[in-house]
């Protein structure tokens, strides 16, 4: 936690400068667009395994808990990474990694295996977590600290942007090539057919991640010659003692706020990750997985994006607490909705949950740290641990769905988004845990 905490303070003192640092911002912008593309390509992935493998709902989230058990496992080892060899190389060493997951696919999609599979999401993720734990702090400090919030929306835009672009060109490349086959069907082949037909069916993952992986290589050998600008102040230095007989843990808004990014990403995911297989059921929207997976990047994601952009306008006109309140109560409706109900109002019902879940990461992570003053870097770093929820909430949503069916397994995003209006009601900072 000492290099987040050097972090703040290093914002908080940053230098008036006049030199430009558009060239780096875009290059770094790219790091975002790639982590957003490859996180939300695993919505595509889910249902893909799933008919491969004849997997339960229970089982195929094990493809979610892979990927988010990474920011738990991985997020320290990246902060101690960073502190040793700097920024650049830390984002250098994420996308190396990052390759190298995508190259294990091709094992895991040859044998096929799916613990090769979950193997290879850990490795992807472990790059995604170093990337991001490097990207998002550079970016903070890379010019005036005055721009540093407009910095950060813009690049999480672009962010953005990659979860639209991942599933819809994933739906196209692995699940437009593929057959499937119902459970009955596949009960009822030899052996040796059912292994041809896995073999084949998994064949569709090899070429977009070896695409995948040759351009994160490719990209980290650009960054690796790419004169990024150094920050000394940001990469060495010492902690301000200021607040030093303080906890973390007395702050009642960073407590409270961390169960509401778990409890966020968690939901989030889920939705994301159940959203076609969803949409697949005949009393839903009865719609081919291809169909599907394009509905999930152009009306679930896409609305995620649009709903970013308009929230940075709105945030500035309303109260953060009241626009988090309200975005949280009309998810949890529209999600009730869509479980009361069948066909494209279900439907439609789900996919408008991507717009009201736009300003609530970055919502949620604001009010967790306000107030923190030189505790601010380590109550960052809390939160970011807790996108585990990531891992977690779409386990138990599998395991729900196998026993009360898909349409009704959306109980728990729905106590998810309570929570976060509780927390925009009463996670205030002036009220600390004793």
């Amino acid at each position: 936690m000492a290099l987040t905490t050097r972090l703040t303070a290093t914002v908080d003192r940053a230098p008036e400068t006049t030199r430009s640092y558009s060239g780096a911002l875009v290059m770094v912008t790219t790091l975002f667009f790639m982590w957003g593309f490859l996180t939300s390509l695993n919505d595509i992935l889910i249902p893909h395994l799933k008919s491969i493998f004849d997997l339960n709902y229970f089982q195929v989230m094990l493809v979610q808990f892979c990927f988010f058990l990474a920011y738990a496992l991985f997020s320290i080892p990246a902060g101690i990474i960073i502190e040793r060899v700097g920024y650049k190389k830390s984002m250098v060493a994420g996308l190396l990694i990052m390759g190298l997951g995508s190259l294990l696919f091709v094992p895991a999609a040859m044998v096929p295996s799916f613990p090769l599979f979950l193997l290879a999401l850990v490795v992807l993720a472990a790059g995604i977590t170093d990337l991001q734990v490097s990207a998002n702090p550079y970016v903070a400090v890379l010019g005036p600290a005055e721009t540093a919030s407009s910095r950060l929306t813009l690049t999480q835009a672009f962010n953005s942007l990659g979860t639209v672009v991942g599933p819809r060109l994933g739906a196209t490349l692995i699940l437009g090539g593929a057959v499937t086959y119902s459970a009955g069907q596949l009960a009822q082949m030899s052996p040796e057919a059912l292994h041809a037909y896995r073999v084949q069916a998994a064949s569709t993952v090899k070429l977009p991640y070896i695409l995948i992986a040759i351009t994160l290589i490719v990209l980290g050998i650009v960054i690796s010659r790419f004169k990024l600008p150094q920050i000394p102040e940001a990469e060495g230095g010492h902690a301000t003692a200021a607040g030093e007989h303080d906890s973390i843990w007395r702050h009642r808004n960073l407590v409270m706020g961390a169960i509401a990014i778990f409890t966020y990403v968690g939901a989030e995911v889920s939705i994301g990750s159940f959203l076609v297989n969803y949409l697949h059921e005949p009393n839903i929207g009865n719609l081919t997985l291809v169909e599907a997976g394009a509905y999930l990047a152009f009306g679930y994601w896409f609305g995620a994006m649009v709903g970013r952009f308009a929230g940075s306008w709105i945030l500035r006109q309303v109260r953060p607490r009241t626009v988090l309140a309200f975005n949280a109560l009309i998810a949890a409706t529209l999600v009730c909705i869509s479980m009361a109900t069948t066909g494209h109002f279900a439907m439609w019902s789900m996919i408008l949950v991507g717009l009201f879940n736009s300003i609530m990461f970055p919502t949620i992570f604001t009010l967790g740290i306000e107030g923190l003053g030189p505790l601010t870097g380590e109550g960052s770093g809390l939160l970011n641990t807790a996108i585990v929820g990531g891992a977690v909430i779409p386990l138990l949503q599998g395991l729900i769905a196998d026993r009360v069916g898909i349409h009704h397994a959306f109980v728990l995003p729905v106590l998810c988004y309570l929570y976060i209006a509780l927390f925009a009601r009463k996670g205030t900072p002036q009220q600390t845990v004793a």
